[in-house]
This record gives C-alpha cells, structure tokens and sequence, in this order.
C-alpha cells in the first residue's frame, strides 16, 4: 500500500535566546503512514509530537531532512486542499454558530452551492452534533460539542489526510466514547488519520500501527496487536507472609501488596508451578490466576522508562 505519510530525517531545532542554547524539538526522525489507516502518534508532552504535525502541515519549516503528504513534497500547495487538521486547543470565533463556521470553511475552501450546504449537513451529522444546537452560537457550546465542530470542519474539505491532536481529551466519558467512535468511522470511511493522543485505551481501540516518540526521537514503531503480544500470568493470594513474600520477589522481581493480598505478574510461564507451589507450600490461598495481555500503557511507559534511562 502506498505511503501517504512519508518522512525521512526530519530534524529540527530552536535556539532558546534566554539561555542561548540550541533545542533539537525532532531528532532525525523516519517514518510512514499508509494510506488510509488510523495511525497513533504517542508521547509525552514536549516530545516532539506537535512539532512534527506542523512541519507536515506546512506551518513551520525542518532544519534537516524531508518529507512527503500524499507524494508531494512539505509546503506544496496543491495539496493543502487535501489535508485537514485539528489542534489540541482549537479557537472558532465564538459569535458563529455551528453552521457558520463550517460554512466559513467551506467558503475558504471555495466550495459553492449548493454542495457546500450538503457538505454542512453531513458533517454536522457525522459528528452527532445536536441539530438544535446548528445554529447556536458556539459560545454555548460545551467541550464535546466544540470537539464534535472541530472535527466536523476537519472533514468539510473531504480531506484525504486528517491530522487530529488530542481530539478526545477533557470530555466526559459518554462524549469520549462517542467521540472515539467518530474517529474510527472517519477511518473506515478510507481516509487516513494521524492521531497524536495521551488517551493509550483510544488510541489502541482504534489505531492499528503506533510509533512512541521521545526527546524528539523515534522509539518504537509497530502494529499494536505486535507490540501488545506477549500474556503475563497474573496470580492473586492473600494468608501470605512478609518471608514468602520476599522469595516471591526473589522469584519473579515485582510484587504488589495491598490489603493483605499479594499480586504477581510474571511474563515466565514456566515460573507458575514455582509460585504456585510456594504460595500453597507457605498455607496461603490462591485467589486467581489469569492471563493478562500486555496493555499499549504498559509499552508506552516501558519505552519512555527505557528511552529515559539512555
């Protein structure tokens, strides 16, 4: 499948005038996105997330390194007609109502009538924004209708490319749910989103490939189903002393004490028998034991730790 994402070394860096030191924001970074698939682009804050989403956008230059969106090289112009984004904090002018606003940016886009009112319509329903609220002034609005315009004037140019930061963030878990959904449908519609998100449990709901930025460089990058594989043996006990304990953790490293109950993880299914059999050997109770896939937090967090440590 072709690339519609393509970067190559991309580098950039600041000069802080305060204490006249250079800032490297993305640190070589190479990667690709293929058309028409929700990819995840994680990290912490400051990682280079936003920066990155920029130099693709055309609103700010690299200092090294190329890049390409739908095969055309950063800044062309024939393709900002194709591409669609939407900012951690977006900022409407708050006297407009829903439909003005998407009729503004469907004006800036230069789509006539009376397809542009169409184009309105299905967006504003793509989105699941209340019809009654159409025509309130935005100022009303609350957090998740704002979220629900933003994406709905995302989609006014029926993009090819949709860059979307942060899209679920601050919402109540109805409107994070339903939000989520409307990412996944603008995915399966065929276009390609790239989403930068803190929300790990969205992003692997939805996403089939991930990279894990850090200190502006790439550090991991794969399918989620991939990066996930891999099933720990948890087993819950309780009646267990702090002697047995400490072999546990002499065992298998990490143990969780809590309330008198004793969690073990272990990623070594071959060292099950052994804990079992020491738990039972020391009179304690086995309350569970149950495989538990890996989570994308516990990989994001293992390679931010890891990356952190370098």
């Amino acid at each position: 499948m072709a690339a519609a994402i393509s970067i190559q070394g991309l580098t950039k860096k600041y000069l802080d005038v305060w204490n006249k030191a250079e800032i490297t924001a993305v640190d070589n970074l190479t990667l690709e996105v293929e058309e028409g698939e929700i990819f995840g682009f994680l990290g912490r804050n400051g990682a280079g997330k936003t920066t990155t989403i920029k130099i693709l956008l055309g609103l700010i230059f690299p200092t090294e390194g190329t890049a390409t969106v739908l095969g055309k090289p950063l800044g062309d112009i024939a393709i900002k007609s194709q591409v669609s984004y939407l900012p951690e904090n977006p900022y409407f002018y708050e006297s407009m109502s829903g439909w003005d606003l998407l009729d503004f940016y469907g004006r800036l886009f230069r789509i006539s009538e009376p397809d542009r009112s169409k184009r309105i319509t299905k967006c504003l329903e793509d989105v699941r924004l209340d019809p009654k609220a159409w025509r309130r002034p935005i100022r009303g609005y609350s957090k998740g209708m704002l979220q629900r315009v933003g994406i709905a004037q995302a989609l006014i140019n029926d993009p090819k490319v949709l860059f979307l930061d942060e899209p679920t963030s601050g919402l109540d878990p109805i409107a994070h749910a339903e939000l989520r959904e409307i990412v996944a449908n603008v995915g399966k519609a065929g276009k390609t989103v790239f989403l930068s998100s803190h929300q790990l449990d969205d992003v692997q709901r939805v996403c089939s490939r991930i990279s894990i930025i850090h200190a502006g460089k790439l550090r991991v990058t794969g399918r989620i189903d991939e990066l996930t594989a891999g099933e720990k043996v948890e087993i819950q006990a309780d009646g267990i002393s702090n002697g047995v304990v400490a072999k546990l953790k002499e065992l298998v490293g990490a143990v969780e004490e809590n309330n008198n109950i004793v969690r073990i993880a272990s990623t070594d299914t071959d060292k099950v028998s052994d804990i079992i059999d020491l738990i039972r050997g020391a009179k304690g109770r086995i309350i569970s034991i149950e495989p538990h896939r890996r989570t994308l937090e516990e990989v994001f967090v293992e390679t931010v730790m890891k990356a952190g440590g370098e």
